[in-house]
């Protein structure tokens, strides 16, 4: 299906809508570092919640996700469900900490912890993964996407999509700063939950013999019984590569392994996730917002992983196997490798029809703008006030801290546009991602988590600590990949391999921090106040409820 005249008429009027509403919630914002940076700390709890969620769900999970479901099945959705049950832990344990000590960024609370020195080089870690990582990737995964859907696939509009949806970011992200951001994402995160699902019911009714979606579902768990399977053995699920699915999705890693390094690492410490957080009217506000993201976590793989399978059934011959001659053409490389990430992009180009189209293309384009906006956000926060405040303010008013902020975000984006088109297929990307982000992740992780709930972590513990993980976990990683053959290496699975660098790190920085210290409590260590992780009824309740669905659906797709 060609991406006809009235599918163009709903993303224009969308796009519209977007910038329409970016620009209209930041009249007379921007004039303070608060206004821009944290939104004038008014956003409420239904903000926040939609906020997190459009800042989290892009290219990465609607692209990368939907081909690890093709690939792997409903197990690779332990990201989105354990990612619930951490943004609880982040509501009561973390947030209490960050806001009373009214933090801008992620970055400033080392400072306050530790030291300027680490502030400092964690600022420049951070700005790198922003610009060189996240935002490439992004750009470049949602360029292929539409390329794919409302092109020929064969890249005639691929640059062109990472201008268009670049500048599309920029048009209210710039201006606005976070009001823009986490106002319009309100609309977007409707808007790609609402054209996620059409992708997933239309998709449904195709493989159903009736038409209907509840026997669509059932077609597919019949023909693929194997691809709902949430804690995998090894050897249980080959991907169409010839990959053992164990090796991404270790067992029982998923629920009390590494998965926690790389989820709380993502929700409590990455600055474009907890930004929003830091922006609340107040502590319980924002608690409310992270309970509202994490009830939306819950439905993501209804968006993101279902579409996946289905794909994968439509696309397999009598046998369940990926074939040339049965499978569609678009699967396959140059190679004869099978590119799983087309997914998602093949169903909404092959079953959506007129109108609609435009309507889940928008939705795309929502979950791609919303990351990219807010990675820009961080961006020019954490370069403002980590990096040009202390060290290059003369008598800088704070408007012209804004101004920094702009010219920042605009030279991340302009980078980032560069690199974007010189990124090549990743598989899985989603996988690529998290697996790449397991090297700096549990390190990064380990410094914070003593920090804030052990006395004793000394500041030359903590620099040597994220400078040791970097070699350990490299150390794990050169085993499974194959980089040198000897018996000396560990061949884990990267879950484990970031479980134990998290550990050994820690190890290593309380054996520094005792050496150092003799056991005496940091003078900067943080003292907790008697009802400081005190929650209201509403996070309690609310809290109970997700843990008891996680549950459940664990029991079901064990």
């Amino acid at each position: 299906m060609e991406f006809e005249l009235l599918d163009q008429i709903v993303f224009a009027a969308y796009a519209l809508m977007i910038i329409g509403i970016g620009w209209w919630v930041s009249r007379g914002k921007g004039e303070t570092s608060e206004d821009y940076f944290l939104a004038s700390k008014s956003l409420p709890w239904w903000a926040i919640g939609a906020s997190l969620i459009a800042a989290n769900i892009s290219a990465e999970q609607f692209i990368g996700m939907s081909g690890s479901g093709f690939a792997i099945g409903l197990a690779i959705a332990s990201y989105e469900w354990m990612a619930a049950i951490t943004l609880l832990v982040v509501g009561k344990f973390f947030l209490p900490i960050f806001i009373e000590k009214k933090l801008y960024t992620i970055p400033e609370f080392v400072e306050v912890r530790y030291s300027k020195n680490l502030k400092t080089i964690l600022a420049v870690f951070w700005l790198c993964l922003f610009v060189f990582v996240n935002l490439t990737s992004v750009l470049y995964l949602g360029a292929t996407a539409l390329d794919t859907i409302i092109g020929t696939g064969d890249g005639s509009i691929f640059m062109e999509s990472i201008i268009g949806l670049a500048l599309f970011a920029a048009a209210y992200s710039l201006y606005g700063g976070l009001s823009a951001v986490a106002w319009t994402d309100v609309v977007q995160v409707v808007l790609l939950i609402v054209g996620g699902l059409i992708t997933t019911f239309i998709s449904l009714s195709h493989v159903s013999e009736t038409g209907g979606i509840i026997d669509g579902m059932a077609t597919v768990y019949e023909q693929v019984p194997e691809k709902f399977s949430m804690i995998l053995d090894k050897g249980e699920i080959i991907t169409p590569n010839g990959k053992d699915a164990w090796w991404d999705l270790p067992g029982l890693a998923v629920l009390i392994g590494g998965m926690w390094v790389a989820n709380l690492y993502y929700w409590g410490f990455n600055q474009y996730i907890i930004q929003r957080t830091l922006a609340a009217k107040s502590l319980q506000e924002s608690q409310k917002g992270i309970v509202l993201a994490g009830f939306l976590k819950l439905l993501i793989p209804l968006i993101v992983v279902i579409p996946g399978i289905i794909a994968f059934v439509i696309n397999t011959d009598a046998s369940g196997e990926i074939v040339r001659g049965v499978t569609d053409a678009s699967f396959f490389s140059g190679t004869g490798t099978v590119i799983n990430d087309n997914a998602s992009p093949w169903l909404i180009k092959e079953f959506v029809p007129v109108g609609l189209k435009g309507l889940v293309v928008a939705a795309l384009a929502a979950a791609i703008v919303s990351s990219v906006a807010s990675m820009l956000n961080s961006t020019a926060t954490i370069f403002t006030m980590d990096i040009y405040k202390p060290f290059f303010q003369k008598n800088k008013s704070e408007k012209g801290l804004v101004t920094v902020g702009r010219i920042s975000a605009s030279l991340a984006l302009i980078v980032a546009i560069i690199l974007a088109p010189q990124l090549k297929s990743l598989g899985q990307v989603f996988q690529y991602i998290q697996e790449y982000t397991g090297v700096v992740s549990p390190g990064i992780l380990a410094v914070f988590m003593l920090g804030l709930f052990w006395r004793k972590t000394t500041n030359k513990a903590a620099i040597l600590g994220v400078l040791i993980s970097i070699p350990i976990a490299l150390y794990f990683k050169v085993g499974p990949n194959g980089w040198i053959d000897s018996p000396l290496f560990i061949t884990w699975p990267f879950m484990h391999q970031m479980m134990a660098t998290w550990i050994l790190t820690m190890l290593v920085m309380v054996i520094i921090s005792y050496a150092e210290a003799k056991g005496r409590d940091h003078e900067k260590s943080i003292v907790f106040s008697k009802n400081l992780f005190k929650t209201g009824p509403v996070f309690n309740i609310c809290s109970f409820a997700i843990l008891l669905i996680v549950a459940m659906l664990y029991a079901l797709f064990w």
